[in-house]
């Protein structure tokens, strides 16, 4: 079977928080501070792989918590990561976004990253959030 991509909806939140959960050292983010628009890869309707996307009203987007599911063993995981990738920039693209942002420090994605010829700055740099 090939790998299904469709967009996420209010339904697959508490999923992902479970992989978000499950995985070491990661706790996942409210519901309030996501946006909208997501996607998920999924084959034989199990999740691999998901993600949000912050739209904005420039000419840039953020592609944020890709987060995949830490029970899925196939062999195909990093393709379905390039698959999502690949698809969110297809889609932002066709909606005449520029530019796409994202950050990370999980090593394996960051040299997905780079396989998809994004830049990667090397210099580390924080998250910084206030909840009002």
């Amino acid at each position: 079977m090939e790998f299904n991509i469709r967009r996420l909806n209010k339904e697959d939140y508490s999923t992902l928080v479970k992989w978000w959960d499950a995985w070491p050292n990661w706790q996942a983010p409210p519901e309030t501070f996501l946006p909208d628009t997501g996607f998920i890869v999924e084959k034989n309707n199990i999740g691999i792989v998901a993600c949000y996307v912050y739209m904005t009203n420039s000419k840039a987007a953020l592609l944020e918590w890709i987060v995949s599911n830490p029970e899925y063993r196939e062999s195909d995981r990093k393709d379905a990561i390039i698959l999502l990738i690949q698809a969110v920039e297809r889609v932002l693209k066709d909606q005449g976004i520029v530019h796409v942002f994202t950050i990370g420090r999980h090593k394996g994605l960051i040299n997905i990253h780079k396989e998809l010829n994004w830049m990667v700055d090397e210099n580390p740099s924080y998250e910084i959030v206030k909840n009002l």
